[in-house]
C-alpha cells in the first residue's frame, strides 16, 4: 500500500515509529546517493552519542503516606509521660536515570582526501526540545558552519522548536535547509506544509562538481510500504503529535476520499 499523503505522512511522526523511520530514511538516502557520487565521493553513515535524561522519567520523590500515618500515631504529650519516637521505614522511589542516545547522520566524503564535503542531518525529536540533545546538535551544527563543509538539514517533525529561527511571515509544518559553504551566511530554505509534496533539492558538493538531485518524497513513500506501516497505523485517530483543527479537517477529508475512514 502506498502512502496516502501527497507529502509527509504525519502518522509517521509518532514516537512509536519515528526512530525506525529515521533510520530507514538514512539508509535509503545512503543507497540512493552512493551510486550517483562514485567514483569521487562516498556516503557514510555516522553516529552521534550523548547522555541525557528522559523527559518522561520520574523525579526523585518521597511519598507522603508514611508521614500521614506517623502523624496519626502521635499522642498529646504530657509532663509525666515519655513518648517513644515513631519508627521511620524506607519507601521505594524512582531515580531519574541517564539515557544514552545514539543519533545517525550522513557524511559525504572525498575519496582521495577523506575530507567531509557535506553533512546530511535528519532531525530527531530530542534535537527540537530543550536539553542535551538540542545542545549537542547545535554545538556540532555551529562547528560545521564554521568550516567549508556543506550542511543539509531535513526537518520532518511538526513538534518542537525549529533549529533555525524563521521570519514571522513563514508558517510551516516542515522544512529543509541547504547550506552551501561557498554561499554562507546565505542558505536555501524549503518550507512546506502537510498538504505539500516534500521538495526535492540539489545536494551541495564542491564547486564545479555535478550535484545530484535528492528526492525525499519517493523515499518516504517507499519506506512506508516496505515498513508495513499501513498495517499498524490507526487512521481513525488523530496523529501523535496532534494536528491543528484545520489540518485535522483536511486529513479527515483526504482519508475519507481514499476510503480509509
Amino acid at each position: 500500500m502506498t502512502s496516502l499523503f501527497p507529502g509527509m505522512n504525519p502518522y509517521l511522526e509518532n514516537p512509536l515509529f519515528w526512530s525506525e523511520v529515521h533510520n530507514l530514511l538514512i539508509a535509503a538516502i545512503f543507497r540512493k546517493l552512493n551510486p550517483q557520487l562514485r567514483p569521487k565521493y562516498k556516503v557514510a553513515i555516522e553516529k552521534r552519542v550523548y547522555q541525557t535524561i528522559d523527559d518522561d522519567s520520574l523525579l526523585v520523590g518521597v511519598a507522603d503516606v508514611a508521614v500521614e500515618s506517623l502523624q496519626k500515631q502521635q499522642l498529646t504529650p504530657s509532663a509525666n509521660i515519655a513518648i517513644a519516637s515513631p519508627i521511620v521505614e524506607a519507601v521505594t522511589v524512582d531515580l531519574t536515570m541517564p539515557q544514552t542516545v545514539k543519533e545517525t547522520f550522513l557524511e559525504v566524503r572525498d575519496i582521495a582526501t577523506q575530507e567531509v564535503v557535506t553533512v546530511i542531518e535528519i532531525l530527531s525529536p530530542k534535537n527540537k526540545r530543550p536539553g542535551e540533545g538540542r545542545n549537542s546538535y547545535i554545538k556540532k551544527r555551529l562547528q560545521i558552519l564554521a568550516t567549508n563543509t556543506n550542511l543539509v538539514e531535513i526537518d520532518l517533525l511538526r513538534d518542537g522548536k525549529p533549529i533555525e529561527k524563521l521570519p514571522n511571515y513563514i508558517q510551516t509544518d516542515y522544512r529543509i535547509l541547504v547550506s552551501c559553504a561557498s554561499k554562507r551566511p546565505k542558505a536555501d530554505l524549503y518550507p512546506f506544509n502537510l498538504q505539500n509534496p516534500i521538495p526535492s533539492f540539489f545536494l551541495p558538493l564542491r564547486e564545479d562538481d555535478s550535484e545530484p538531485l535528492l528526492e525525499i518524497q519517493p523515499l518516504i513513500n517507499d519506506l512506508y510500504y516496505e515498513g508495513n506501516y499501513d498495517l499498524v497505523i490507526d487512521y481513525t485517530q488523530q496523529p501523535i503529535p496532534a494536528l491543528s483543527q484545520e489540518s485535522w479537517n483536511w486529513v479527515s477529508e483526504l482519508l475519507q476520499s481514499q476510503g480509509v475512514r
